[in-house]
């Protein structure tokens, strides 16, 4: 499993334990382009041989979707659509609202100053994501 923050400047990415139980951190990477963008997260999908994708879907505070919401529903699309050769993983958009918020008190919480926080706040949201789903997966006694 793979967590995404989807975000305009960077990327988050967080993996699950071999249990399926706790998400890890695994980067947070600058976007260059689109096409790197994509090409950076299909061979991670390859490499970790991913069967489902928990995406942030960062709604609204009334649980509508907008603009932002649409743009990671498209890269979503377009990151599926670059894995034709590959058995596509099964796409969870789980509701990100206030991810950002809590990855930032947490960081604060641990004393770490403003700069250190920016290269990390995405891979801490993307692990919030997926511990999100994760921590329902158990609950709910589903299996991955």
């Amino acid at each position: 499993m793979l967590g995404l923050d989807v975000g305009d400047r960077r990327i988050g990415v967080s993996s699950a334990d071999g249990l399926g139980l706790t998400a890890q951190g695994l980067e947070t990477f600058e976007r260059r382009s689109l096409d790197y963008d994509l090409e950076h997260l299909t061979g991670l999908i390859r490499e970790r041989q991913v069967k489902t994708l928990v995406v942030g879907l960062p709604k609204n505070m009334d649980g509508t979707e907008g603009p932002q919401s649409r743009k990671v529903r498209e890269f979503t699309d377009l990151l599926l659509s670059r894995l034709e050769d590959y058995p596509a993983p099964e796409v969870v958009y789980w509701d990100e609202r206030l991810t950002t918020v809590a990855a930032h008190r947490i960081m604060l919480e641990g004393d770490l100053s403003r700069k250190k926080r920016k290269g990390k706040v995405d891979k801490l949201a993307a692990m919030l994501i997926l511990q999100g789903y994760l921590d329902r997966l158990a609950f709910s006694g589903k299996k991955q």
